[in-house]
């Protein structure tokens, strides 16, 4: 989910008039807050299989003091009551097709278009990569920045692989485009790659624009037991798995020097070292996991050069 969420703009949370905020509800919007996703908005589904109207909004005033308990907007929150069986089976319009039309126009007036850095070398983090016959390879993902062209040249870096290569075709919900900007979701045709050449995670940029990295100092906050983070502290060679963009990946934790361990709850300066080289810049968010318990979030402030100790810890 993490992956997934770290691209969007704005989300819809569905929620069940039958069964309530669950706990799966609190663990996507924990997650939404984190990656820095800021508009939601909240679909109450299953409307058709609740007779008594002070239930449904009941729930909806559940929801309003949970988005608000999570720092969202809960009170000016667009929340839509309807049914999607009752859209997709085209019967009972109020809650059913009608209910669906609502939910789109609030997307369209509440979500606004944030602003996009055009300007900017392309940067795309591969999210899939298929294989079409008599075309050629293709990725797929969402344009963080920038704008690409058919024609253009590029490369693909990460999980220790560099490949340059030139993008024949671009395509978007099955349209052949000449060029797409930053916030589009595209498949890219690249030239003379096979598809076990590029795996997700990696990214395909502007030649030369960017470089992975394996050592970063960040701003990193420690989830609380009630956020649904660790009960415990940690000490320094931790190994969590960091979450960002499209890619994941094992990495070391290495305390301050002043410090012993860090606590749930704190806010805290950390040194990480992955376990291979990724795309990572200074300001680019990411997200610690453990298991399959998020435990923190953070922020890049610093790149780190890589000591003969660091890679004799992976047994490099």
């Amino acid at each position: 989910m993490i992956t997934g969420t770290s691209q969007m703009d704005g989300c819809i949370l569905v929620v069940a008039a039958t069964d309530g905020q669950m706990p799966q509800t609190r663990e996507h919007l924990l997650l939404a807050k984190q990656i820095g996703v800021t508009n939601i908005e909240v679909y109450i589904n299953k409307a058709d299989a609740v007779d008594d109207k002070e239930m449904l909004d009941l729930g909806e005033l559940e929801v309003r003091e949970l988005l608000t308990e999570f720092g969202y907007d809960g009170e000016n929150t667009p929340i839509i009551t309807g049914s999607a069986l009752c859209a997709l089976e085209n019967r009972n319009p109020d809650i059913g097709l009608n209910s669906i039309m609502t939910l789109l126009d609030a997307v369209d007036t509440y979500i606004p278009v944030p602003p996009r850095e055009l300007d900017k070398p392309f940067l795309l983090p591969v999210e899939a990569v298929y294989s079409i016959p008599g075309r050629g390879t293709v990725v797929t993902g969402t344009l963080e920045r920038g704008i690409i062209k058919k024609g253009d040249e590029c490369e693909f870096v990460g999980r220790n692989k560099h490949i340059k290569s030139v993008v024949t075709g671009i395509e978007m919900f099955h349209q052949n485009l000449d060029r797409a900007e930053a916030g589009d979701n595209l498949g890219a045709l690249v030239r003379g790659l096979k598809r076990e050449d590029v795996k997700r995670g990696m990214v395909m940029s502007k030649p030369g624009s960017i470089r992975p990295h394996q050592k970063i100092q960040a701003q990193v906050y420690i989830l609380s037991k009630e956020e649904g983070g660790r009960h415990k502290p940690f000490v320094s060679n931790f190994l969590p798995v960091m979450f960002s963009l499209t890619w994941d990946m094992s990495c070391r934790v290495t305390l301050p020097a002043n410090k012993e361990m860090v606590m749930p709850g704190e806010d805290t300066a950390l040194t990480l070292t992955l376990r291979q080289p990724m795309v990572l810049e200074i300001g680019q968010r990411f997200t610690l996991r453990d298991g399959n318990r998020t435990i923190g979030t953070g922020l890049v402030t610093e790149i780190l050069q890589m000591t003969h100790d660091d890679e004799a810890n992976w047994g490099g």
